[in-house]
């Protein structure tokens, strides 16, 4: 698992191959990723929105943007933590993903970025 704490949010992420839905022979390969988002701050924060950059082994990199994660804004209190899945297509058995959270601090309306830190994407095989 991989850990940032940025503005006193630690977003932790694990990923993982998911054989069943990919189809090396197609160059499809299908990633999954489980991310918690802890409040470590004193104050109560929104999540808006994020930005995801998506690089295979290729050097081909995507960019995903948009409001919330999985169709959510959590709104976290100092201490809380909220956790989703999610999941990506590769054209290769390798690759990796980092990105930035936008929150929104409900005291004072100010908005301020978290780093989402990279992680590897990799096919179970390319590991032994």
């Amino acid at each position: 698992m991989i850990t940032e704490v940025t503005n006193g949010i630690q977003v932790s992420v694990d990923s993982n191959y998911q054989p069943l839905y990919s189809r090396p022979e197609q160059h499809h390969y299908f990633f999954s990723y489980r991310i918690q988002i802890e409040n470590k701050s004193d104050y109560t924060v929104k999540l808006l929105r994020r930005h995801w950059f998506i690089f295979d082994s290729s050097g081909n990199k995507h960019e995903v943007e948009g409001e919330g994660v999985v169709g959510q804004q959590p709104e976290l209190l100092p201490g809380e933590s909220y956790t989703y899945e999610s999941a990506c297509n590769l054209t290769t058995e390798i690759g990796s993903m980092h990105g930035i959270y936008t929150f929104l601090r409900t005291a004072d309306n100010k908005e301020f970025q978290v780093t989402i830190p990279r992680f590897q994407l990799i096919s179970g095989y390319r590991l032994n």
